[in-house]
């Protein structure tokens, strides 16, 4: 049996299909249960809406891919606007590897993460990165989203 080759490379058309899954695994899996959206998450949230969505920001996206894709990462300038991994693969260094990507190869120095997501906080202040004081409403909603910011050394 061969080795995969791991690499963090730019998306293609053919791996929109699985950031639309990746995404919409860990939506359901994370978000919904704060949000409790019925109507958003089990009709507006699927597969082929997404893939049209991404199409369009292809070019800002960067997947973890070993043989199948495991993660993404949506980086614009040093922005860091999106970063999931498949919610089984999670705690295997998958989102490490995506987010030093974006650090080490664009500069990112900063996202916001959705207040009550304590697990992603978490994972992003293990790797330099801290919650400011600034926050706003996730549009639509009533919950807040922190900008963190990469500590500079």
């Amino acid at each position: 049996m061969r080795k995969a080759v791991i690499m963090i490379r730019k998306a293609s058309i053919s791996d929109l299909s699985r950031i639309a899954e990746i995404l919409v695994f860990n939506y359901r899996l994370f978000f919904y249960p704060i949000f409790k959206s019925d109507e958003y998450y089990f009709d507006e949230l699927q597969v082929p809406a997404l893939m049209k969505e991404y199409e369009a920001d292809i070019d800002s996206l960067y997947v973890y891919y070993d043989g199948v894709v495991k993660g993404f990462i949506k980086i614009e300038g040093t922005y860091i606007a999106r970063l999931f991994v498949e919610p089984v693969l999670q705690n295997g260094s998958i989102g490490s590897q995506l987010l030093e990507y974006a650090v080490n190869e664009h500069n990112a120095d900063h996202l916001w993460a959705l207040q009550k997501n304590e697990k992603a906080i978490r994972f992003y202040e293990r790797h330099g990165f801290y919650a400011t004081r600034e926050k706003k409403l996730e549009e639509g909603t009533t919950e807040y989203l922190i900008l963190m910011k990469k500590e500079q050394l």
